[in-house]
């Protein structure tokens, strides 16, 4: 019997935001999926040691894959987002692997775990190579592909100008703003 080909199919969708935390006694940031309706910016709270301040919110969704011909379910909960490198870094091994995959027109996208988990638990490359796979089942391949590669090949985040892929404004009846801002 032969191996099923996969046809994935997103499933076990959840709307809701990715809420950025800052701890300004260490500066350390972390991260969490909520469903409230509009989570609260400046939310502040102590942890242990930990002073943490909500400072950024951004509109995502998480879901699992399912397979619609064999069943198979993949798990994505571990995921935050998807991430576009901007190029700037030359030395980051995220620009190399572009520059190496651009002559194949092979587009990559940084997955983001949540943090700080994410650090030293990054998404699996199994699931990555199944969310490329998504992706690409829903393009012309001849014309381009997309990989997703983990967040954890970025040298050094800190320096990161790339731009998380995320909807900000859409449940507001406000106009939205002329630019995005950066999460990080």
């Amino acid at each position: 019997m032969s191996e099923c080909q996969h046809q994935w199919e997103m499933s076990n969708i959840h709307y809701g935001f990715v809420a950025f935390e800052k701890c300004y006694h260490c500066n350390t940031l972390k991260t969490f999926f909520s469903v409230e309706d509009f989570p609260v910016l400046g939310d502040e709270y102590r942890e242990g040691d930990h002073f943490w301040n909500r400072v950024e919110n951004a509109q995502s969704f998480q879901f699992d894959l399912r397979c619609s011909r064999c069943d198979k379910l993949v798990k994505m909960s571990e995921m935050m987002g998807l991430f576009q490198c901007t190029s700037c870094m030359p030395d980051c091994p995220v620009e190399i692997l572009q520059k190496e995959y651009e002559s194949e027109r092979t587009w990559l996208m940084v997955a983001f775990g949540f943090l700080p988990e994410a650090v030293s638990a990054p998404i699996p490359l199994d699931k990555l190579d199944i969310l490329s796979e998504y992706f690409n089942q829903r393009r012309d391949t001849s014309r381009s592909r997309i990989k997703i590669v983990p967040f954890n090949f970025i040298k050094d985040l800190a320096r990161c100008k790339g731009v998380f892929l995320h909807d900000i404004g859409m449940l507001s009846r406000e106009a939205p703003l002329e630019e995005r801002k950066q999460l990080f």
